[in-house]
């Protein structure tokens, strides 16, 4: 089981959340306000945030994008706004999952489970073959580590399974559907939308160090050349 910082400024949230998530075996630590969940952050020994969207002074995008700024922690969004582009802008900052308020707290503990359970599926693919290597970039696997020309690369535990599957895959065009499968597992809510918006996202960072190693094949999928 795993350590669970919840984060919201609704008290009625955060008890439902830590009632759900604690019964599911999980110990849950409970933050009010993003400054509480950034110094409890700094301390370690966090297995997945659950982050609210809307709270005063430091909302859950900005305390996402201080965590994505040296943290591959998994995140799972709640927010009372559902929108495509709310959920879009929520994995563009590095999200794992999002979840709509009002959640089913079944629901909540399932896609916690479901996101630890690729986390972990990960470490134990790490120990066969930790280090994958594409021209000049390093995945390191046992690092949880991207490296463009031996300078690091930031990203998120989401985008380091996605650029490890398609290079494991060297040269295999893999449909959305298959990084779906493989980067996600069973978590079947994921959709192929999902999937290209953190391509996107990883290939943007890629190619601000210069490195093209993502194609996209139109109708099909993509592929590391």
């Amino acid at each position: 089981m795993a350590s669970v910082l919840v984060v919201d400024d609704d008290a009625h949230i955060r008890e439902v959340a830590r009632f759900a998530l604690a019964r599911a075996g999980h110990t849950v630590e409970l933050a009010n306000d993003g400054a509480i969940a950034l110094d409890r952050m700094a301390r370690g020994g966090v297995d997945l945030v659950v982050l609210d969207v809307l709270m005063p002074e430091l909302d859950g995008f900005a305390v996402c994008r201080r965590l994505r700024a040296d943290r591959t922690v998994p995140i799972v969004f709640l927010s009372s706004r559902g929108e495509e582009a709310d959920r879009v802008l929520g994995l563009d900052l590095g999200a794992d999952d999002y979840l709509a308020k009002p959640f089913s707290p079944r629901e909540l503990v399932a896609r916690v489970a479901a996101v630890l359970r690729r986390t972990g599926e990960l470490a134990r693919r790490v120990e066969a073959h930790p280090l994958l290597e594409l021209g000049a970039v390093a995945i390191d696997r046992d690092r949880h580590e991207v490296r463009v020309a031996g300078e690091p690369l930031q990203v998120t535990a989401t985008e380091l399974r996605l650029i490890a599957t398609l290079a494991t895959h060297r040269g295999r065009v893999l449909s959305r559907g298959q990084l779906i499968a493989t980067v996600y597992g069973d978590d079947h809510h994921i959709s192929e939308r999902t999937i290209d918006t953190h391509v996107r996202n990883l290939r943007a960072k890629l190619a601000a160090r210069g490195a093209d190693v993502i194609e996209t094949i139109h109708g099909v999928g993509y592929r590391c050349g």
